[in-house]
């Protein structure tokens, strides 16, 4: 897979997987078109999330994150690597249990070998299996890799009270790309 170049050990994973039954060409562009913005437990959940910072200016910037691609992009992922129909890997480093999330950028070519001290490494996929036909088994990872004690003890915190709530928006991604591709329609925001 494209994330074990990136990210290949990680210190906290998480997988989530569904059955798809429609064409795999389908699931794969309800999954790049894909827009959470008209779930009410995905707005729900990133509104908690910029709770702890709505005072502080780079968090209220951040107040807008988009739930698709586009408002990912500008939240600070970066797209790492794309095996069109395949497989995405989307990347995101900084210090999440903090209340601004701490993003920095990195580019793809030097995500890899990240390790300044007190941040978290995160590359999240996005990979489809099965015959063209359908149906076909998608799956999303995250992977998380801390760059040292510290931050490994902050961000475990952090992740104990936070993980859960991931795993319920990333089966809700899935969920929503399922629906969408074995409906026919475009996935919520896709433009039709």
């Amino acid at each position: 897979m494209l994330i074990d170049r990136f990210l290949p050990a990680a210190e906290v994973s998480s997988r989530h997987e569904a059955e798809v039954r429609a064409p795999a060409e389908r699931v794969w562009t309800a999954a790049r078109s894909l827009d959470l913005a008209g779930s009410p437990v995905v707005r729900a959940l990133f509104a908690l999330r910029s709770l702890p910072g709505i005072f502080s200016r780079k968090s209220a910037a951040r107040q807008g994150l988009g739930c698709d691609m586009e408002g990912l992009l500008k939240s600070g992922f970066v797209i790492l690597a794309e095996a069109p129909g395949e497989e995405i890997v989307l990347g995101l480093v900084g210090r999440f249990w903090t209340p601004n999330g701490g993003i920095i950028r990195v580019a793809p070519a030097d995500f890899a070998a990240f390790d300044r001290p007190g941040y978290a490494v995160a590359a999240w996929n996005f990979t489809l299996h099965g015959p063209a036909a359908g149906p076909v088994r998608l799956a999303t990872e995250t992977r998380v890799r801390l760059t040292d004690p510290s931050s490994r003890r902050r961000f475990r915190a952090y992740w104990t009270i936070v993980g859960p709530f991931s795993g319920l928006i990333r089966r809700e991604m899935l969920r929503t790309i399922r629906n969408a591709a074995e409906s026919g329609r475009p996935a919520p925001g896709a433009g039709g």
